[in-house]
């Protein structure tokens, strides 16, 4: 199991819009140093659980350095090597030190963007079963489509670090959205 403790619960955010970032009502959560990423290939690691939490469309590489959301899916981030501060929730939002082993869930809308890593920064992504992923810079326009989107984007049915009895089901379930 590459999870370091079936205990571990994440950290919560709310993110209200600003008027170019939509954000969310379902929280952001973090769980800080999650997965065990101490062996020679972290990547694989945090790939091999996400999938098997049913997260997929993976990819590797880190965050864009521009304010940016996604309005027709939910992302999660592991980092597998490295850190960075990152600005989520926009220009209004929070600013986190992110590091190896930790895991970022941004529901649909939530703004993000790197401000600034260390050189072996190393980022899998991925998105539960769904449409696919679209990059949406904070504009005004944008954010009036997104405002129409994201409240069709569904629920995952688990939590990609700890599956269907992870707190991600539970805290984004309260929020009335159906899920897939």
């Amino acid at each position: 199991m590459s999870v370091v403790s079936e205990d571990i619960q994440p950290l919560t955010f709310e993110f209200v819009d600003d008027g170019l970032v939509p954000n969310s009502k379902m929280p952001f959560l973090v769980y800080k140093r999650a997965v065990d990423v101490g062996n020679d290939h972290p990547e694989k690691t945090i790939e091999g659980l996400f999938g098997a939490n049913g997260w997929g469309a993976m990819w590797r590489n880190g965050v864009h350095d521009f304010l940016h959301y996604h309005a027709t899916v939910h992302e999660v981030l592991g980092v597998a090597r490295g850190n960075a501060i990152v600005r989520f929730g926009g220009d209004n939002g929070t600013e986190l030190a992110i590091a190896a082993g930790d895991v970022a869930i941004l529901p649909a809308g939530t703004g993000h963007q790197c401000l600034s890593s260390s050189a072996d920064f190393s980022v899998v992504g991925a998105y539960p079963p769904g449409p696919p992923v679209e990059i949406t810079r904070a504009t005004p326009r944008n954010h009036e489509r997104a405002l129409k989107t994201i409240p069709n984007v569904k629920l995952p049915k688990t939590d990609p670090v700890l599956g269907a009895d992870g707190p991600l089901v539970r805290l984004w379930n309260s929020s009335g959205v159906p899920v897939i």
